[in-house]
């Protein structure tokens, strides 16, 4: 039952998934590298950025033997790259030892490693805000169907690979190569969101007539979020020294964590009066401790704050420009054709489109609807606060059983426990307690969520460690980047149908109440549907009792898991095992 943007959201997770996908939320994800590196930098076995849900948390996994189709450095043959702190200015990557721990990272490693995740901090907070808390409060206003087209603001980070090759191509010589792209995001998104925090209250009072409108907000600065994750992705590429560089994937899990967590949990926690008054309060109101405004403002500032810092104090390295302008473009266009004409890639791709279908009502809908119950909004961020913790533990562990010959077995057991945790998740939903949510209650989605988070973050990590396996080293950023960005969209594209799903089958009344009401009153009113929010405010505007005879979650989230259910073991498990055993040259790219 974990909350997604699966983004992962697999931000994952942002990388780190969802979004508490996701994750996910959601799975969408969270990127273990970069979605367009160089081809000059022979590292392309770091991975590329897998934005399941921000809250998924990876370790760098471990590569089957590639000794024989890695390139080899030497100091003749190979460039060398000056790396601050070394002896002499300059040190073959050949020679490089890579350091044990973060904290032996030499001091230039260290110093550019807090660079990058203050960087991916600051993604990280425009993200939890569109794929966490923002659905959260847009759900007291509006039904789930609307809350799922808003659900269109995320997409970007599952699209980036379309415009990825045109930030690595295009920059200005004088300003860097990164630092053309970031310094100008960071400055528009600063002003978005100084502009946000004038206007959102008012904006978000009048959700309904304004959810366009605050869908493309979002949606453009998720966009810009993804854009300058495309840069930092390749900026990380120079900044640590080439022996240091799986510490990249580490920068970005904290810092796209982090922000995340900031946006969603915390800002979720402080902003509910209920939370206020029960921790912080003797005399109760009705205003959270920190406001939507507020929150926006800071990080306005921030940003600002943030750019200046980078665009005065921190001077970018020279690259080679072996792909800049319209060739370097259409190079990456043409690698990305020829993967995707593989046949074992197109299998593949189509895996990744439809096996997520199974959990979509659990990770967008589930804790909507325990809000809806009457489980407090303190509460659900009390359960995402114990579970940040073990899903960094779970990740750990998850890369360490994600190696060997068969690197997608723990996929294929996490598949059907998280198939098992849907039906849990639903089951809780269900026995929700008319009282009110006590411990014992609270213990048990605690558990379930948990679970949930286990079985994503395994699956996460595992098909992570095999994209890392099967990408073809001569292209393999761009090889990354193509099956991550499908990765992502698999989480994405079914969540709107989801949530119209649970409108369309809903069947809930508007009557009036009989002991309530007078004789005149009940033989001139007449009944409608209340399945949506709006028509849930207009019943209780005329005095009814909106009456749900049939809750839309449980055939959406049941459909799902029998559906997902089937997938898998008539075709997904097959599949899937069929593809993990081929010899690695069944996925090269024809030269």
């Amino acid at each position: 039952m974990s909350l997604k943007v699966d983004n992962t959201s697999d931000v994952a997770h942002p990388r780190a998934r969802q979004p508490f996908n996701r994750s996910s939320t959601g799975d969408m994800a969270r990127d273990a590298s970069s979605p367009y590196y160089e081809e000059e930098c022979e590292l392309d076995d770091l991975g590329a950025s897998n934005f399941d849900g921000p809250h998924h948390v990876s370790v760098p996994p471990k590569r089957r033997s590639t000794s024989a189709r890695l390139p080899k450095y030497d100091d003749e043959d190979s460039d060398k790259e000056e790396v601050n702190g070394s002896k002499n200015g300059k040190r073959s990557r050949g020679h490089e030892e890579a350091a044990s721990s973060l904290w032996q990272l030499p001091p230039a490693d260290f110093r550019n490693f807090a660079l990058l995740c203050l960087l991916y901090l600051l993604q990280g907070v425009p993200v939890g805000l569109a794929m966490g808390s923002v659905p959260f409060l847009l759900k007291s206003k509006l039904s789930y169907g609307q809350v799922g087209l808003f659900s269109l603001a995320s997409y970007p980070y599952s699209m980036k690979l379309l415009w990825s090759p045109i930030v690595d191509a295009i920059y200005s010589p004088k300003i860097g190569r990164r630092k053309s792209w970031i310094i100008p995001i960071q400055t528009v998104s600063s002003i978005m969101l100084l502009w946000l925090g004038s206007h959102v209250e008012t904006i978000l009072e009048n959700a309904e007539s304004h959810l366009g409108f605050i869908t493309f907000l979002f949606f453009t600065l998720v966009f810009l979020c993804a854009t300058q994750d495309v840069a930092v992705d390749g900026w990380a590429l120079t900044l640590l020294s080439h022996a240091n560089l799986s510490y990249a994937s580490t920068a970005q899990t904290i810092g796209l964590n982090t922000g995340y967590f900031l946006s969603f949990t915390v800002f979720l926690a402080f902003n509910s009066p209920e939370f206020a008054n029960k921790y912080f309060r003797t005399v109760p109101l009705d205003t959270g401790l920190l406001s939507m405004r507020a929150y926006l403002t800071f990080w306005g500032w921030a940003y600002l704050f943030m750019t200046l810092a980078l665009f005065i104090g921190k001077t970018e390295e020279k690259t080679r420009d072996t792909r800049s302008g319209k060739n370097g473009i259409l190079d990456v266009y043409t690698s990305m054709w020829k993967i995707v004409r593989l046949s074992n890639v197109q299998l593949f791709i189509l895996i990744h489109l439809v096996a997520k279908f199974g959990f979509q009502a659990n990770d967008a809908v589930t804790n909507l609807k325990l809000l809806e119950k009457g489980l407090s909004k303190e509460d659900l961020a009390l359960t995402v606060l114990i579970d940040f913790p073990f899903e960094i533990i779970f990740g750990y562990y998850a890369a360490k059983w994600s190696v060997g010959d068969r690197p997608l077995r723990p996929w294929l057991y996490a598949f059907v426990g998280r198939l098992g945790s849907a039906l849990l998740a639903q089951l809780l939903v269900y026995c929700f307690p008319k009282s009110g949510a006590g411990p014992f209650y609270l213990l048990l989605v605690i558990l379930v969520h948990v679970l949930g988070s286990f079985m994503s973050t395994v699956q996460f990590v595992s098909i992570n460690a095999f994209h890392t396996q099967i990408a073809d080293p001569a292209i393999g950023g761009t090889y990354m980047t193509t099956l991550n960005t499908v990765s992502n969209l698999g989480g994405q594209w079914p969540r709107v149908l989801v949530l119209f799903a649970v409108d369309f089958f809903t069947v809930a009344t508007c009557e009036l109440d009989p002991t309530m009401a007078t004789p005149d009153q009940i033989e001139t009113f007449i009944p409608f549907s209340c399945a949506k929010q709006a028509d849930k405010q207009r019943c209780a505007t005329v005095g009814g009792v909106c009456n749900m005879k049939i809750d839309g979650y449980y055939i959406t989230n049941l459909m799902c898991v029998l559906a997902g259910g089937a997938l898998f073991f008539f075709w997904i498990r097959r599949k899937v095992e069929y593809l993990q055993t081929l010899d690695l040259s069944k996925w090269r790219v024809e030269k």
